[in-house]
């Protein structure tokens, strides 16, 4: 279940709490009249199925209350209430497969926000796998995975399209190209400091590497990798299970591939930094795809499925 506080003007208070009453699966409707100050309105609540969430905000946004009053919206952990039971039942559809799009661009526009933080954590994570490179050491590979942050601005270049918000898709790009130009950079310049400090060489990388050469070379089980990561990457965001972006993309050798490239840079070895730039635009072009794919999919899916209910119920 959701709860939703509105804050609505006076003039608008009958049409909300009509908008929510003629939803299906919401209850626990509370009004009060003048409650809120700042800015000044009508304080409405209500409980709602996650499954009919969407519809309600999509409503509630045609009479313009986030523009003139505020709509916050919280998911509820635990509610023991007969009623909210009967209201999950009623909604159509299951909650852990709904699809809440403004959930979902809220989520991937704060992580796909070029900022400091984001910066430092690709160029951090990058270090890390050049470390996980010269060493082939895969705990450090597995480590940088999971610090990087680059699968915010994937999700967010997918939701943006999907939603066909292309500012949304642009700023997420940026972010992308930015964060890994970035990372690249200051790695080449990580990379010659260690190897003034004799803790690099270019013998090690060019030294057989058992658990590292697959960043370098890939393969068609590169992208088929890619694919799988992007499509679980995006249902761990869209489900209700599973919303944060954390560690989403462990298993596909971006930052890695990124790191590889650095190394490969500083030491003036082409061919390994050109395999790893391919490796890198295969993982990459593959999540974007999957998530693509898993977006249109979801929307697809749930429109039929509400279709299908909205006729039965007729």
């Amino acid at each position: 279940m959701l709860h939703l506080r509105m804050i609505t003007p006076p003039d608008r208070t009958e049409a909300v709490v009509a908008v929510v009453e003629r939803t299906v699966g919401t209850t626990h409707v509370v009004v009060v009249p003048g409650a809120a100050r700042d800015p000044q309105g009508d304080l409405v609540l209500c409980d709602v199925a996650r499954e009919a969430g969407d519809e309600l905000l999509h409503g509630l946004r045609e009479l313009g209350i986030h523009e003139d009053g505020s709509i916050a919206v919280e998911n509820i952990d635990i509610s023991l209430s007969t009623r909210a039971d009967a209201a999950e039942e009623e909604a159509p559809g299951e909650a852990a497969d709904a699809v809440l799009w403004e959930e979902l661009t809220e989520a991937t526009h704060e992580e796909s926000t070029l900022t400091i933080t984001y910066a430092a954590f690709m160029i951090l994570a990058t270090m890390i796998a050049a470390c996980g490179v010269v060493l082939d050491n895969a705990v450090l590979i597995v480590g940088a995975m999971a610090v990087g942050p680059e699968f915010g601005p994937l999700a967010g270049i997918c939701t943006g399209i999907v939603q066909r918000v292309p500012r949304a898709a642009g700023r997420s790009l940026m972010a992308l190209v930015v964060g890994f130009t970035s990372a690249i950079v200051a790695t080449t310049v990580f990379s010659l400091v260690m190897n003034a400090l004799g803790l690099f060489n270019e013998g090690m990388l060019e030294n057989p590497r058992p658990n590292t050469s697959f960043i370098w070379q890939p393969d068609p089980f590169s992208f088929v990798v890619a694919l799988l990561a992007g499509t679980a990457g995006v249902l761990s965001l869209t489900s209700a299970k599973s919303g944060a972006l954390v560690g989403v993309a462990i298993s596909v050798t971006t930052v890695p591939a990124a790191a590889n490239a650095a190394v490969a840079l500083s030491y003036g070895d082409f061919g390994q930094m050109w395999g790893s730039g391919v490796q890198l635009a295969l993982n990459l072009g593959g999540i974007v795809l999957a998530g693509l794919l898993t977006l249109y999919a979801q929307k697809l899916l749930w429109r039929t499925q509400r279709g299908r209910w909205v006729r039965q119920s007729k």
